[in-house]
């Protein structure tokens, strides 16, 4: 099968069109013919060679496509996540970490990791719903517990993770705020169902966040996926939830304990998602209170380089998609 193959990690040029045999049957899987799939930063981070792939590797966790009976079908990326809810198994890993992902022809993956693609939704738009839409959904409604009438700030306003929180918090009824470093990329995201927006860039941006905010002392909810936690604790009303799923920006964080405890926060880890947020997301679709990822950008498989490469440019607004076929 066609598929974009690595063979050394490095900079977008390592990411070539190539040959590779087709996945095998076996029980309990199915091999999807993918027609479309989406990009995510931690496919960049895997071609770098974060998560030590083993090469030659083909690179990608988001994909819709067909069945062998022609059900066209979405992915969800999470495998092995196990029985407990809570928190994923030991086993659990992302489809195109340790396994051939789904810049290819075909992937296979287990049978539970499969859904319909959602009525109405194009395959861009089916292939670019899953990752983003399951973390998301599992942030800010599994781990946050966000309510309707809770007010969100999202950190980054421009990133893959963002367009999808604030649909997802405006479908429950939330009201998402958002930070980015261009005034540009907060009307975008104002026009998606975005209250208001900071630039982060500015030195004083947490008080204009906290002044924007409903009542004026802070939100219910921060969404952090870039690490910056002493910033984001400093957004929140007291008792306000922290929701970390990041650290694009910064590795390490470190808290003044005194002002955490005193102010009644919560700290919550959270990655991907499970096959029970997967589920709660496409009630979500289904019931019609969320509509379709926003998409920047399609690619042609062979041009994966060049999707890459929009990507680390920071300038798209919305998924970018690699048309298999």
């Amino acid at each position: 099968m066609d598929a974009i193959v690595i063979e050394q990690f490095g900079d977008a040029e390592v990411l070539r069109p190539g040959r590779v045999p087709d996945p095998p049957s076996r029980p309990g899987w199915t091999t999807v013919r993918l027609h479309t799939a989406a990009l995510n930063w931690h496919d960049v981070l895997v071609r770098r060679g974060l998560y030590a792939s083993p090469l030659p590797h083909l690179p990608g966790a988001d994909g819709a496509g067909t069945t062998p009976d022609g059900e066209p079908v979405v992915i969800l990326p999470a495998l092995f996540w196990g029985a407990r809810e809570a928190a994923p198994a030991p086993g659990w890993e992302l489809l195109g970490d340790a396994r051939h992902g789904t810049y290819a022809q075909f992937v296979s993956v287990p049978d539970e990791c499969l859904a319909p693609r959602p009525a109405g939704f194009s395959w861009a738009e089916a292939a670019a719903l899953s990752l983003v839409g399951a973390t998301a959904f599992r942030a800010l409604v599994t781990r946050a517990e966000l309510a309707a009438g809770e007010s969100v700030l999202i950190l980054g306003a421009g990133g893959g993770l963002a367009p999808g929180a604030t649909a997802i918090a405006k479908a429950i009824g939330a009201l998402p705020f958002v930070t980015s470093s261009s005034d540009e990329k907060i009307a975008v995201a104002r026009t998606h169902g975005a209250v208001a927006g900071v630039r982060y860039t500015d030195e004083d941006w947490i008080d204009q966040a906290r002044a924007m905010s409903p009542g004026g002392d802070g939100y219910d909810v921060v969404l952090d996926s870039v690490g910056t936690w002493g910033e984001s604790l400093r957004a929140l009303r007291p008792g306000g939830r922290l929701v970390v799923l990041g650290a694009s920006q910064a590795e390490q964080a470190t808290l003044a304990a005194r002002p955490f405890y005193f102010g009644q926060y919560s700290l919550l880890g959270t990655t991907m998602g499970s096959p029970a947020d997967f589920r709660g997301l496409f009630r979500l679709v289904a019931e019609g209170r969320l509509g379709a990822p926003t998409i920047d950008s399609t690619f042609a498989l062979s041009d994966a380089a060049d999707a890459h490469r929009r990507l680390e440019s920071g300038r798209a607004y919305g998924k970018i998609v690699l048309l298999v076929a």
